[in-house]
């Protein structure tokens, strides 16, 4: 578990793209380099590894959630729960089920492509934003790598942009959905708040909550 800001809870590092460090760091933003920029660094790890997800999932920011932990995040808070059960509940927007429907469709999209296909226009930015945010966050969604935008020629041109999945997907040759099953919420929240504690014994009780659930 860890992210970017610690919001009182944890983080790997205590600083963001728009803030210096306290200490001397290689780090530098926005230079596409693998080794120096973190927005690089962030899509790496799914590429190189597959048993940590990335995606906007503590108080709506970016972090990582490792496999071993995944269950506990899902327990706390999907439980046993699909899509079409959350929406039909009135617990997903309908921005965010025209999302889901074109990621599930397409398995995998970069935002521009889900805008694209979902007929999202830019009066729709902020609705889309925030409902791309709470797919995350409810765990429908993750990020699942890079695409790069091409123009009618084929030539690549300007940033890459992330693309999402579901989580289903993306754990798909895995055996974390089984063991979510197998948990409970409130022994989810108790697991996760004990780890919490072990990495920041000053956390606050209310913020571990918020950031579990």
């Amino acid at each position: 578990m860890g992210g970017g800001k610690s919001d009182g809870i944890y983080a790997v590092v205590d600083w963001g793209w728009n803030e210096e460090p306290s200490y001397e760091t290689p780090v530098r933003w926005h230079t596409e380099d693998a080794d120096t920029d973190p927005w690089e660094w962030r899509i790496r790890v799914l590429a190189e590894r597959d048993d940590i997800a990335y995606g906007k999932l503590f108080f709506k920011k970016s972090g990582y959630i490792t496999k071993e932990w995944y269950p506990y995040f899902l327990a706390a808070r999907r439980g046993d729960t699909s899509f079409e059960e959350a929406y039909e509940s009135g617990k997903m927007s309908h921005f965010a089920k025209r999302i889901y429907g074109v990621i599930l469709a397409n398995k995998s999209l970069p935002t521009e492509e889900i805008k694209r296909l979902g007929g999202f226009s830019k009066e729709d930015k902020a609705r889309f934003d925030a409902a791309i945010c709470d797919l995350q966050m409810k765990m429908f969604l993750t990020t699942d790598g890079k695409k790069n935008r091409r123009k009618i020629s084929g030539e690549e041109y300007g940033w890459a942009s992330v693309t999402y999945c579901t989580t289903e997907l993306f754990w798909e040759h895995t055996d974390v959905f089984e063991i979510a099953k197998k948990i409970t919420k409130e022994e989810a929240i108790e697991k996760i708040s004990n780890q919490v504690l072990k990495l920041n014994p000053v956390a606050d009780e209310k913020k571990i909550r918020k950031f579990i659930t």
